[in-house]
């Protein structure tokens, strides 16, 4: 069998190994342009974001697998895939403690307001204090405050036991156009009202995209932090750059922009003293990489072996 991983470089971990006899090509990075030309011959094609549409499923007769590199699936048309007879794989909480740690040292930052004062150290302003400590920006603890979670997947369950260790009260909200709360819901608006931080762990789509725009900003409380290491396209990000600069929002946290890379720029890569941004490497952690490649072998492997597992 020939296996073509498409753009290796999105995964810097060790080589893969594979129970079976196989021709094994990989690519730094593949365009559109050179994807048919690249997977013609494949059997199996491993990729991270490299989109495969009805028109090009078509022309790939051989294709009998695609295993993702990620959890999310938004470059495979899946209907097309079912209908030219390919499986599609992903991986699965790989990286459910790299993202819920990383969230959750936002949190910590944020509210100790450590941005702030290792810009004061680097400006000289602690050498220069009358005595032995400076007190600028406050600094806040966690204990006791509460947390509103959107999102109950395995991430948003993870980052919730770390908030409880820490003494803070958590929630889950609901949907935000929802008719109904399930058990163990608070109503959209009633989270982001009470909550000293939310933190967003949500799919995109059109029922996500913007849920946080500038008339919820405008409900929170003004020392609210929000994080974002979710997906880009969330929350409103310039509506967030305006409830920064005017103290509507005490912080915000983002690991991801609507666009990636922002080449053209975006709001959020403004220097705030209560804001951090991260490049989308939350996920990221040597252990979490070494989840995720022992899962794509073993979907792999198990597909070939006749017993596929994490079909889409």
């Amino acid at each position: 069998m020939k296996i073509v991983f498409l753009d290796r470089d999105t995964l810097p971990t060790r080589p893969f190994h594979f129970d079976f006899e196989h021709e094994y090509v990989e690519y730094a990075l593949t365009s559109p342009e050179e994807t048919h030309e690249r997977v013609k011959d494949a059997d199996i094609v491993l990729t991270n974001k490299v989109v495969f549409n009805q028109e090009l499923l078509a022309k790939l007769p051989n294709l009998k697998l695609i295993c993702l590199a990620a959890t999310g699936y938004n470059n495979i048309d899946l209907p097309a895939a079912k209908n030219a007879g390919v499986t599609v794989c992903n991986v699965r909480a790989y990286g459910n403690d790299s993202v819920a740690q990383h969230a959750f040292m936002m949190m910590l930052a944020l509210s100790r307001n450590l941005p702030a004062y290792m810009r004061d150290v680097a400006a000289g302003v602690w050498q220069n204090a009358p005595f032995f400590c400076h007190y600028g920006a406050p600094i806040h603890d966690l204990n006791g405050k509460t947390l509103a979670i959107f999102g109950r997947g395995n991430i948003g369950k993870t980052l919730a036991g770390y908030a409880q260790a820490f003494g803070m009260n958590v929630i889950f909200g609901e949907h935000k156009n929802a008719t109904t709360v399930r058990e163990g819901y608070v109503p959209f608006q009633a989270a982001i009202e009470q909550a000293d931080f939310i933190s967003l762990h949500c799919p995109l789509n059109a029922d996500t995209q913007n849920m946080i725009g500038e008339a919820e900003l405008q409900a929170m409380k003004p020392h609210t932090i929000l994080i974002n290491v979710g997906r880009g396209g969330l929350a409103d990000e310039q509506a967030v750059l305006a409830a920064l600069k005017y103290g509507k929002l005490g912080g915000a946290g983002f690991d991801v922009l609507t666009t990636e890379p922002p080449r053209e720029g975006n709001p959020l890569l403004a220097h705030l003293p209560n804001l951090i941004v991260t490049p989308h490497m939350a996920w990221a952690s040597s252990e979490a990489l070494e989840n995720m490649t022992n899962i794509m072998e073993k979907n792999v492997n198990l597909f070939v072996a006749g017993t596929p597992q994490n079909v889409l």
